[in-house]
């Protein structure tokens, strides 16, 4: 008896396990506890490394953000290499795992010449979990992990799940909820048209870098 309770409870687990693992694949956009500075309160700023009032002020006023190079372009303005580095620690705009030029990918804290060979050879990625599988073969999971938040690959509009919308940052229920009412999408004017009925221009082109009609 004591037996097939146990043996009941570790196919319960293995389950739960198999589900949390389907779940994290869903998502298309790294899970990060990085801030976003397209998203950020004056506050949340603030309190980030080296940064102040006026810095702060231009951020707020210049995004969104579309590239993590244009956020680097403002920042460099008044931060050196090192503070920098230790800024990007803290927060970063996402890259497209796809799209994104040398020099963006080069941002990411602690990644040289090597993993930025590692991160192009294996485009175009179609899922997250591709990525964790190719670059897996090199770090560490805990690497991978970390690698992960300043990175995204872009959600199909046509076919991706609720998961894959919601891991976009700042789309909610709401937004879920439009983004499907939609579909199909003929062309990206169709999803710039509908989804300006409810949010302004800027934040309409922060949504689309997320998206794909591919």
């Amino acid at each position: 008896m004591l037996r097939g309770k146990r043996f009941a409870i570790a196919i319960i687990g293995a389950l739960a396990l198999v589900f949390s693992f389907a779940h994290i694949s869903q998502s298309q956009v790294g899970q990060s506890q990085l801030v976003n500075p397209d998203l950020a309160g004056e506050k949340e700023l603030l309190a980030l490394p080296h940064m102040n009032a006026a810095i702060v002020k231009n951020i707020l006023e210049q995004r969104p953000f579309l590239q993590m190079a244009d956020l680097h372009a403002l920042l460099a303005k008044s931060l050196n290499k090192d503070q920098l580095a230790e800024l990007y620690g803290k927060m970063f705009v996402q890259i497209n795992l796809n799209t994104a030029s040398q020099e963006e990918i080069l941002l990411i804290p602690g990644l040289g010449n090597r993993m930025l060979r590692e991160f192009r050879e294996y485009r175009p990625y179609k899922t997250l979990a591709q990525f964790r599988k190719e670059i897996g073969k090199y770090v560490d999971q805990k690497e991978v992990a970390r690698l992960e938040q300043y990175v995204f690959v872009p959600v199909s509009l046509n076919s991706a799940s609720d998961e894959d919308i919601l891991s976009i940052p700042g789309a909610g229920k709401r937004m879920l909820r439009e983004f499907k009412e939609y579909r199909p999408y003929a062309n990206i004017e169709q999803f710039r048209k509908e989804i300006g009925k409810y949010v302004d221009k800027k934040e309409v082109a922060r949504l689309e870098r997320y998206v794909t009609l591919n």
